[in-house]
């Protein structure tokens, strides 16, 4: 029998993390940058020479500050800071303000540091409706999963009530640069998240960035937590000075037209949620076909799949199987 200590408990969720598990599938279940970066394998062979010693990376990300023009705090994608923001804002004394039908890591996180979830309507101003007193209020935008964005004016009303009630807004814009002619806003009381993770299409290198509260940020974040694989993948970021971004994202925009038509479907990012009735009958069916779809359920949209924008052959690929679903569909 194993011995265990009641201190010691597991903490339990009905909700997992999303995208392809099986290997050999067209992975259209997470939403990234179909089109790799062409210095990609010369990123690893210089990993490789970093992997026999700890990294530090305040150069690199005093670098990536002035890119940027904002102060970053790097991170190993947008969870760890999330963590750190549990770490900072939560521990028994917070209430957390969470959209419903969002990423469902905000909820994991703040049941985690004991914070009172607070659920509210995805809408900037109904949402404002919900903020009191140091609250923290998570916002994401585009929205995972429907891929809806909302523009400064847009969020003002939320911003206002967070910047009144001397609130903390975390505004996590992990999709924000799929977003055509997309704007971010400015407030006092803005954490903005940000990753790589997404636009490179490099999900496991794991290298994101926060911005807002440096300093307080760089107080508890874990040591070497992105790695040497990060390190070398921040290194070639700077030097490319996100021109792989400018290259890819057009021809991302032109597929994303091409399966609003033919899927009668919006979205502002790249990436769609469509009704299909049972998520979980639609997962299986598109799994038979060798492609991957998210099931939708953990948003609290058991009807609905999400699917994002690959290559165009993919795509067709994607479009010719929910043609043969529908028909087949009862």
């Amino acid at each position: 029998m194993i011995k265990t200590l009641k201190m010691l408990k597991p903490v339990e969720f009905k909700a997992r993390h999303g995208g392809a598990r099986e290997e050999g599938l067209l992975d259209f279940s997470a939403s990234l940058n179909p089109y790799l970066p062409e210095w990609v394998d010369e990123m690893f062979e210089r990993a490789k020479v970093l992997g026999n010693r700890y990294v530090y990376w305040e150069k690199l990300e005093g670098e990536l500050s002035n890119l940027i023009g904002e102060n970053v705090t790097v991170t190993a994608g947008i969870t760890e800071a999330l963590y750190l923001i549990g770490i900072l804002t939560m521990k028994g004394r917070g209430k957390a303000i969470i959209p419903k039908h969002t990423y469902e890591e905000y909820e994991r996180i703040a049941r985690i540091f004991d914070a009172e979830v607070i659920k509210a309507p995805n809408d900037p101003e109904k949402l404002a409706e919900f903020v009191e007193g140091k609250s923290i209020v998570f916002f994401c935008n585009p929205n995972n999963p429907d891929g809806r964005f909302y523009p400064p004016k847009k969020l003002k009303p939320l911003i206002q009530a967070v910047e009144d009630t001397n609130s903390l807004l975390v505004l996590d814009e992990a999709f924000i640069d799929f977003v055509k002619d997309a704007k971010s806003p400015e407030g006092e009381n803005i954490v903005k998240l940000r990753t790589f993770t997404k636009n490179y299409g490099l999900p496991g290198i794991r290298v994101g960035y926060i911005i807002g509260f440096s300093e307080v940020f760089k107080s508890v974040r874990m040591p070497w937590s992105i790695g040497s694989t990060g390190y070398a993948f921040l290194e070639f970021v700077i030097r490319d000075e996100f021109q792989h971004l400018k290259k890819t994202m057009p021809l991302i925009w032109s597929e994303k037209e091409r399966i609003e038509k033919a899927l009668n479907v919006k979205s502002d990012a790249n990436f769609f949620i469509k009704n299909v009735g049972d998520a979980k009958r639609a997962v299986e069916f598109f799994k038979k076909r060798r492609i991957a779809v998210r099931d939708c359920t953990s948003f609290g949209l058991p009807e609905y799949i999400r699917f994002s924008v690959r290559k165009r052959e993919e795509n067709e690929r994607l479009i010719e199987a929910f043609r043969e679903f529908f028909q087949c569909s009862p």
